[in-house]
This record gives structure tokens, sequence and C-alpha cells, in this order.
């Protein structure tokens, strides 16, 4: 597990190898991660956007950026965390990803962003 913290926020990331769903002869390898989400601060906070780099192996670099988190905007009171779990496919067995939260504190309106650590996703064959 990665941890990043930013302006009082800790974001966590902890990556699993999706075998179920990866085609090693296709070039399809299926990863999830779980990232949590903790406000030490003293404002509730609200995840607006995401804004994430992804890279396999061979360099090739993708960049996703859209609104929220799976499907959610999050508000996040003080000493509260929130967790999901999402997905990424990689046409190689090894990569990575790492990006940022777009933030408000809720009660002035002011934007921040937040880190998301970069982290490492590898198939176990690589880990042999």
């Amino acid at each position: 597990m990665v941890t990043a913290i930013t302006h009082k926020v800790k974001v966590s990331v902890e990556t699993f190898f999706q075998s179920d769903y990866s085609y090693p002869m296709s070039q399809h390898f299926m990863f999830a991660y779980r990232i949590t989400i903790e406000n030490n601060g003293n404002d509730t906070i609200q995840l607006l956007r995401r804004h994430w780099y992804i890279v396999d192996a061979l360099g090739q670099r993708r960049e996703v950026e859209g609104e929220g988190v799976v499907g959610e905007q999050p508000v996040i009171k003080p000493g509260e965390k929130y967790e999901y779990v999402s997905g990424c496919d990689l046409k190689t067995d090894m990569g990575k990803m790492y990006g940022t939260f777009l933030m408000e504190k809720c009660h002035d309106g002011k934007l921040f962003h937040v880190i998301i650590p970069e982290f490492y996703m590898t198939a176990p064959v690589k880990l042999n």
C-alpha cells in the first residue's frame, strides 16, 4: 500500500491483479485498486474531479480526467474516510498510475488538489 498526504487529506492505494479478467496471450491485463481518502483536516470537503495518468511497461501513457469517482462526488467530513474500488486495464503485465483529485472546501468553496500517490500494478508472474 502507498500513501500520500496533501492539505491534511490522506490518500492510500492498494492494488490487486485480476486474473479472471486478464488474457495474457491477447496482451490484456486487468488490475483493480482500492482508494481510501481520509479527511484529517478541520473542514468538510467534497471530491469534485479526478485526473489520472496511466503508464504501461512500454512507456505508453494514457490520461483520464472526469467528474468524481465511480459515479460519485463524495462529501467527507473531518475525521471521516471514503473508500472505493475501481479498475484499470493494461497491454503489459506491469504499469503504474498517479494523479490528483480536485477537492472543494464546503464552507467557503475554496478548491485545492490532493495528490494520488504513484502506485504500481504488477502481475504475480513478474514477482517470481
